[in-house]
């Protein structure tokens, strides 16, 4: 079986702050993730069609939809996303409705 093409990415997050302000723990995490889409041309997309007032939102929430999306479809079976994928389905049809 042939390997479906996708983009490949890799994410870094650091903790800077605490909510306190203090600097934060040495902590990081590392992603490596692939995804079929582009996900900066998504980004451009969100950020023209001005669906947030600041790009930076627009920005993390690309970014956050696309990460739990591959996960809710690679995992559609577990009892965990049985309610959650057709709403998750219906809200990216809408979403996509708005920006094309």
């Amino acid at each position: 079986m042939t390997e479906k093409r996708a983009h490949e990415y890799q994410i870094d997050i650091k903790h800077i702050k605490d909510i306190k302000g203090n600097a934060g723990n040495e902590q990081q995490v590392n992603l490596l993730f692939k995804n079929h889409d582009d996900i900066f041309k998504i980004m451009d997309m969100l950020t023209e069609k001005q669906l947030f007032e600041n790009p930076q939102e627009a920005r993390q929430f690309v970014l956050g939809l696309k990460l739990l999306g591959d996960v809710i479809m690679r995992n559609k079976q577990m009892e965990l996303f049985s309610e959650m994928q057709p709403a998750f389905l219906n809200f990216m049809h809408k979403l996509k409705s708005k920006v094309k």
